[in-house]
């Protein structure tokens, strides 16, 4: 009996390595979709719908984007946790979801280690500061300047709570002493629109949202939350320049559910880094002041997202944020 068992076992070992690349090549057989945890419109949308795009054209099966935002990112998080573990459902979303969230809220209803796996760093983006004009400021020092002068006065719209849109606030209002208030929206575009209408005075964009809006005038770009300028607003400087070590850049990852075959994890892997590298993608992400990434493969990644999760997580301990959700 324990032959038979001990030779059924090895058939079944076998079995699994003889399909295994099969499971790969026949991947995708249907549609496919991704998440993003943001309102259509922001720089996040923006890379998934482009990624997307070509995804389908290279694996011949559409490619799905569908908007779930809500929580400060964690309604879509949820979802693709609990999503078949098969490839078809993957997620875009902003390092907040995968590195702050763990500190900011008391309890988070998945775990960005044992839930996901990460499959591609496509890209990074750094916020502009930007402020209805109608405010009489005209530089970061002034804002700082004003803020002081009237504490809890300028409220800032944020893409969500705990989102890197309302950290990179806290962050201001930690490292220069001033009093911020918030506004949470369901993404950047229904909180800059705001901005733009006066009922709040300050937001921080990425530039798919406010670059064309500043250079129309109807908001003014004041610095950038990365350590250098960016491609769209080669005219505003950093906030560092003004405020010594802020820094605020944001990352988007691909993630598929844990347990996904690892042969289909490196096939869209793989792809993904392929779509990124071709000039015409990487044109159209640079020409909105985002930052196309050489990802590491999937292995790298986790050793990536570990770091991130100790430097947010210690940040947000710093500002007072950790278990405020």
């Amino acid at each position: 009996m324990r032959v038979l068992l001990h030779c059924f076992a090895l058939a079944l070992v076998a079995f699994a390595a003889l399909t295994r690349p099969a499971l790969a090549e026949d991947f995708p057989s249907r549609p496919m979709t991704i998440l993003v945890p943001l309102a259509p419109g922001g720089g996040v949308d923006f890379v998934a719908r482009t990624i997307g795009q070509k995804l389908s054209e290279r694996l011949g099966k559409p490619v799905l984007i569908e908007n779930r935002p809500g929580g400060g990112t964690v309604v879509a998080a949820v979802a693709l946790a609990k999503a078949p573990p098969d490839g078809y459902t993957l997620l875009l979303t902003p390092g907040a979801t995968l590195s702050s969230n763990t500190a900011v809220y008391k309890s988070l209803p998945y775990d960005p280690r044992r839930d996901f796996v990460p499959i591609a760093l496509p890209s990074q983006v750094a916020f502009t500061l930007v402020i209805n004009p109608s405010l009489p400021i005209k530089s970061m020092p002034e804002l700082i300047q004003y803020a002081k002068d009237k504490p809890g006065e300028l409220i800032v719209g944020t893409a969500g709570i705990a989102t890197t849109t309302h950290l990179a606030g806290e962050l201001l209002a930690f490292k220069t002493g001033i009093q911020l208030r918030y506004a949470h929206y369901r993404g950047s575009p229904p909180a800059m629109n705001d901005v733009i209408a006066g009922s709040i005075q300050m937001m921080f964009a990425d530039p798919v949202t406010g670059a064309e809006l500043a250079k129309a005038g109807k908001v003014r770009a004041l610095g950038v939350t990365g350590k250098n300028r960016v491609s769209v607003f080669p005219d505003v400087p950093p906030i560092a320049d003004s405020v010594p070590g802020y820094d605020a850049t944001n990352w988007h990852m691909i993630l598929a559910p844990a347990q996904t075959a690892p042969e289909i994890v490196e096939k869209l892997s793989a792809e993904i880094r392929a779509i990124v590298a071709l000039p015409e993608i990487r044109q159209q992400i640079e020409k909105l002041g985002l930052e196309p990434l050489d990802s590491p493969p999937p292995a790298e990644l986790r050793t990536f997202l570990d770091a991130d999760i100790t430097t947010w997580t210690n940040l947000v301990k710093q500002i007072g944020l950790a278990g405020s959700l």
